[in-house]
């Protein structure tokens, strides 16, 4: 009995109408598929209007009207068969990429797996044209404006299979509108109109990349954003990134492009994330908006049939641009005196609503190390910080004259609330400040600079501190005593169950000694070996600056809270701790006259 194996293989050609479907397998995935492609072609024709009409999700309905140069009548029935495009001509064309849609197979596609027409007029016809996607050459005249108009009915009526993978049609609905929203992100300077089921869903008039996005992505994005601007040589980088308090609990309000074209790239993602990871806990995502725009030919955007990855030339290079860029933009989040006046409800329980606020810092009259002196901006020993002691008249007249609001945003302490909280004045109302917060973000940042520069001074303790030890424990200390010593520690293995504690960073001398040694060894054995100081190291830091902080219920005096203040000023990403709480809120005198109705 012989097998299948062993007949003889004959090779076919395969017909014109399988091999459309074949590809439409490959690029029309679903209704958001013949959305974007449609779309793309669109904005590659010129188009300045867009409306997008869908029925069921798109499943039964998908038109596309533009207002473009249109088709010759001539070529209507070329624009439908497979492999023609007016976009690319020789392989430089390919390597040189400049237009959205460029492989010619979309139209094809479609109308391999759905019921299409096309119509279209150009500027120098009397009249618009139009063609069916079943007969090619068949072209016959009909109504219609300047532009081109696809209409795509009956998507996969003739293969059922494909059909049942679908889903609902508001899961549908979703995925089409997220493909609207990527393009017309890309193209703030376009008009959108969406109708679904005959209703009206969307209209986008023509703006600026800050209105948009806050069109698409709220207002909550548009309040806390920063914007981001940044060139090197023929790379250039623009757009907003979010405030790390701004952060979501998923992954969808990422936007980045590439040329004009929307990506996920995992490098520019790694990229965007690396510059977060300080500033972020790790289960939250950040949001943001960013165009990086590069010569063609350094990008390769035909690595993937929906064009939705590239790969770089010089990929390397692209990471450490973009997350250098990012990582900048987020530490110019130092306070400025400039702060914009949040909008606060009448009701005193909007206080758990309220923004925070942060803009690039602008250059002081006074250099920090002449803020310090003057103001006496002396941490005590807990703080870690050096420098002549002030006396506490000099904090008195808490206003301070006009040079004095102007160089110190976060103005003068008032007092401490239930041990937690300073409350400040500065010219523009009233400063709340989280101390455990901010003071961790302040060590973190000298840890991190001090690790960076190879400068982490020892603490050799008096009398080293012995505790209890697991096997765990000892096994740590005997694995990582190269990072150890990189990070500041000495502890020694003084028996099968004991451990002893050395030496410790100078920057932590004020620490629970063997807490500390604890939470550190737990931390090098869930990151593990070598790839501490590298991949994890924030984390790292993170947990040492914590149990270095200042506690709660803590009493400062006015000079100890002025100098967490003048130091908040001095340190980059002062905004937020470690782990993307915000540090301090801003209530304009406003806002406080809103509250209490005054003026009503």
């Amino acid at each position: 009995m012989s097998s299948s194996i062993d007949a003889p293989s004959i090779i076919r050609l395969l017909p014109d109408q399988l091999i459309s479907q074949i590809a439409a397998g490959e690029v029309i995935e679903r209704p958001s598929a013949v959305v974007k492609e449609l779309l793309e072609n669109a904005i590659d024709a010129g188009a300045t209007q867009l409306a997008i009409r869908l029925e069921a999700g798109g499943v039964k309905r998908i038109a596309i009207t533009d207002n473009g140069t249109g088709i010759p009548p001539e070529q209507l029935g070329l624009a439908l068969t497979r492999h023609a495009t007016s976009k690319i001509a020789h392989l430089h064309d390919l390597e040189n990429v400049t237009t959205l849609g460029f492989r010619g197979e979309a139209l094809a596609s479609i109308a391999s797996v759905a019921q299409l027409t096309l119509t279209s007029r150009t500027r120098d016809v009397a009249h618009a044209w139009q063609v069916h996607g079943h007969d090619p050459a068949s072209v016959s005249p009909a109504s219609g404006a300047i532009g081109t108009v696809v209409d795509v009915q009956d998507l996969y009526f003739n293969t059922p299979a494909r059909r049942k993978f679908l889903k609902s049609e508001q899961t549908e609905y979703g995925h089409c509108m997220e493909v609207v929203r990527r393009i017309a992100l890309a193209r703030p300077d376009l008009r959108f109109s969406v109708t679904h089921n005959g209703k009206t869903t969307e209209h986008w008039q023509e703006s600026a990349l800050a209105d948009r996005s806050a069109q698409i992505l709220g207002e909550a994005f548009a309040e806390a954003r920063l914007p981001l601007q940044e060139s090197a040589g023929p790379v250039h980088l623009h757009g907003f990134v979010g405030l790390p308090t701004a952060a979501r609990g998923r992954a969808d309000a990422q936007y980045f492009y590439v040329n004009g074209r929307f990506v996920r790239d995992k490098l520019l993602t790694h990229a965007v994330r690396s510059a977060y990871q300080d500033v972020l806990h790790g289960d939250r995502y950040p949001a943001y908006v960013l165009q990086l725009e590069l010569d063609p030919a350094l990008v390769d955007v035909n690595v993937h049939p929906a064009k939705i990855e590239v790969r770089f030339r010089d990929s390397r290079a692209i990471h450490q641009f973009v997350f250098h860029a990012v990582s900048r933009s987020l530490a110019s989040t130092a306070p400025n005196n400039e702060l914009p006046a949040p909008a606060v409800a009448a009701n005193p329980s909007s206080f758990s609503a309220l923004p925070w606020h942060a803009q690039p810092p602008r250059q002081s009259s006074f250099g920090v190390a002449q803020d310090m002196a003057r103001y006496g901006a002396l941490f005590s020993d807990n703080f870690s910080a050096g420098g002549p002691v002030a006396t506490t008249s000099a904090f008195n007249n808490v206003s301070g004259d006009q040079s004095d609001e102007e160089s110190f945003p976060l103005g003068f302490a008032l007092a401490q609330l239930h041990g937690i909280y300073v409350l400040a004045q500065n010219r523009h109302g009233l400063v709340l400040v989280d101390m455990h917060a901010a003071h961790e973000r302040i060590l973190y940042e000298q840890f991190k600079q001090a690790l960076e520069e190879k400068t982490v001074t020892l603490q050799p303790l008096l009398i080293p501190v012995s505790f209890h030890a697991d096997a765990v424990e000892v096994g740590t200390v005997e694995e990582h005593q190269t990072n150890l010593a990189s990070l500041g520690f000495d502890i020694a293995v003084m028996s099968p169950t004991t451990l002893a504690v050395r030496a410790i960073p100078a920057l932590l001398k004020n620490a629970d000694v063997q807490s500390l040694a604890r939470d550190l060894l737990r931390d090098l054995r869930e990151f593990g070996g070598s790839h501490v100081l590298t991949e994890h190291r924030n984390e790292l830091l993170g947990t040492l600056a914590c149990h270095t902080a200042v506690r709660a219920n803590r009493a400062l005096t006015i000079p100890e809270m002025n100098a967490l203040l003048r130091q908040m000023e001095a340190t980059e990403r002062a905004d937020q701790c470690n782990h993307g709480r915000p540090t301090w809120v801003q209530l304009a005198i406003t806002d406080l006259d809103r509250l209490f109705l005054r003026g009503q």
